[in-house]
């Protein structure tokens, strides 16, 4: 059983001021993984006046010292990383081959972009005679979900860091463990004292102290829109930046051609990974509804061929995150019923032969557009098919959402994709799979604002000063 007991502030784990704990529960088992401290305001008061002092010293490094240490944290987290996949599967029930590839591949995929990026960012750029200088913001509040820990957490550090900011990470209750295991990562590479600080515990009192400190320049967050509404009301009060990724009900539209079953069985699939807790999941599957059959029948292979159990076995899918999480995703389920959606594999309830742990089987409806199951945000693995007459329709139907965080388009025509994504009112979108660690990702609507990944990210954490007759002689050359 882990314990992880200690606050990562100035350099040092430190005890917290006021010593309290909480379990973490594995969810697979539903059984106690380990402890953790839970901070209170007066940790986040510690935090924040390291991060205030050390920012003076680092905000004022060079580039190739910044480079030098991302180089030495690379080092690191490669020595780690099966530990880190060990932890993502005991906190959040990831299967063991979805933890330790994708999930740990991903936060080493959001370093190496930051240094590739550093290496060439421009900092400064002039125009005539002035030069517009891009500075760092300061100190950073990075307040990160369960659901895809290091994704989440290493694509708010690594930008900060290289941009010459200092912040606080408060982790998320529910899944702690590999931020623990990357604080000791840092610790290791030679991060500078008060750069990196991190404080345990619950979001009501870690999250909301860090959105209201004057001492706070910008909180970076991704989690559910009430929350992220309440951060932007929090911060108000001091006019700090805020930078939000929110939710989803992202569309995937498959086009019409002989690729169609390849395409929806495809989706299908992917929906299901992560176990469907993933804010840019294509949850909402438009097919041509001369073809619903044909996709019906795609679908249902797909849904009832991903294995579910044991996420320390060769399986797909492992459990959702929480008991909450998994009462939610049955409400949902019910409530498609209600609606009159139909079932076509899974439905309420654990999997067969699933007496223990938060298992919730692949469930595939097929509805319309204005059903709760299509308009609101579950987060657990439930697919809902929509029928759609022609593109135009498809595309109507896929930007009549509140969301607007990603989109999916497959088809053997690239033009054709190319032309629906373009109408597409949503921040990312994949053609036929595309992806790429370089391309802003973050949402229009109620799904955010701001970007993250790549050098757009970059740009999140960085002030924008203009210094006016700056090169007066280069400008009258």
């Amino acid at each position: 059983m882990r314990e992880y007991l200690k606050f990562y502030i100035d350099g040092r784990w430190v005890d917290p001021v006021e010593p309290k704990t909480a379990d973490v529960i594995n969810p697979a088992t539903e059984e106690a993984a380990g402890r953790i401290s839970l901070g209170s305001v007066a940790d986040v008061d510690k935090a924040v006046a390291a991060a205030r002092k050390a920012f003076a010293s680092w905000s004022q490094t060079t580039r190739e010292q910044r480079l030098d240490l991302l180089g030495a944290i690379q080092a690191e987290y490669a020595k780690r990383q099966t530990e880190i996949g060990d932890a993502i599967m005991e906190e959040m029930g990831a299967p063991s081959s979805l933890a330790h590839g994708f999930h740990v591949g991903l936060g080493a995929g959001h370093l190496q972009t930051a240094i590739e990026v550093l290496k060439d960012f421009r900092f400064d750029e002039q125009h005539g005679a002035t030069v517009i200088a891009k500075e760092p913001i300061g100190v950073c509040a990075l307040i990160t979900p369960w659901n895809w820990p290091m994704n989440q957490t290493c694509v708010k550090i690594f930008p900060a860091l290289a941009t010459g900011n200092t912040m606080i990470l408060k982790p998320p209750q529910l899944a702690p463990f590999s931020a623990q295991i990357l604080a000791e990562i840092l610790h290791a590479a030679g991060v500078p004292a008060g750069v990196f600080n991190m404080i345990q515990g619950s979001g009501s009192v870690i999250g909301a102290a860090l959105s209201t400190h004057e001492d706070v320049d910008m909180v970076s967050f991704t989690g559910s829109e009430p929350v992220g509404v309440q951060i932007q009301k929090d911060a108000a009060t001091t006019v700090k930046r805020v930078g939000l990724e929110l939710g989803g009900k992202s569309p995937f539209i498959v086009l019409d051609d002989d690729q169609l079953a390849t395409n929806v069985a495809g989706a299908t699939a992917g929906m299901m990974g992560n176990s469907g807790q993933t804010c840019s999941a294509g949850s909402r599957l438009l097919v041509p509804a001369s073809r619903m059959d044909e996709a019906i029948a795609a679908a249902r292979a797909a849904a009832e061929g991903v294995t579910v159990g044991d996420p320390k076995g060769n399986v797909a899918m492992g459990p959702v995150v929480s008991k909450s999480q998994f009462n939610i995703i049955q409400d949902y389920i019910r409530k498609g019923l209600e609606e009159g959606a139909t079932v076509v594999a899974g439905g309420p309830g654990r999997p067969e032969g699933l007496d223990k742990g938060w298992f919730v089987k692949p469930t595939v409806f097929v509805g319309t557009n204005d059903m709760v199951i299509a308009r609101e945000e579950i987060f657990g693995p439930v697919l809902v098919i929509i029928g759609y007459d022609d593109v135009d329709h498809a595309v109507e139907i896929a930007n009549d959402t509140e969301f607007g965080l990603a989109g999916y388009v497959n088809g053997s025509d690239l033009e054709k994709c190319r032309a629906v994504a373009r109408r597409m009112r949503t921040g990312w979108i994949s053609i036929n799979g595309g992806f790429d660690f370089h391309a802003p990702f973050g949402g229009y609507k109620r799904s955010g604002n701001g970007r993250e990944w790549g050098e757009h990210g970059f740009l999140e954490y960085l002030e924008t000063k203009s210094l006016l007759g700056y090169a007066p002689a280069q400008a009258a050359e």
